[in-house]
């Protein structure tokens, strides 16, 4: 028996082996595809995670003032128009 369980000691050592050598693989690849990828992402000249976050606080600023100043133009036009009784009667004295 012992020469049978040698062989299996060193058949499991062996296959040991081979699945930390598959796992070493494995780890170099994503290493490899993720480089690749950052690179790609780089070259593409696409915005950063914080870049898109200031833009939407920026958007959310300028559509606040826009309102804003919407609403103030429109006050400003409501007390720029004459009354409408006015303009009938200065187009009745022509």
């Amino acid at each position: 028996m012992p020469p049978s369980n040698r062989l299996f000691d060193d058949f499991a050592r062996l296959m040991t082996d081979a699945a930390g050598a598959a796992q070493g693989v494995r780890r170099e690849a994503e290493t490899v595809i993720r480089a690749q990828a950052e690179r790609l992402i780089r070259d593409m000249d696409i915005a950063s995670r914080e870049e898109l976050d200031v833009l939407r606080d920026m958007v959310a600023t300028l559509r606040s003032q826009n309102e804003a100043l919407t609403a103030r133009v429109a006050a400003l036009e409501a007390d720029a128009k004459p009354p409408a009784a006015a303009v009938a009667g200065a187009s009745e004295a022509i």
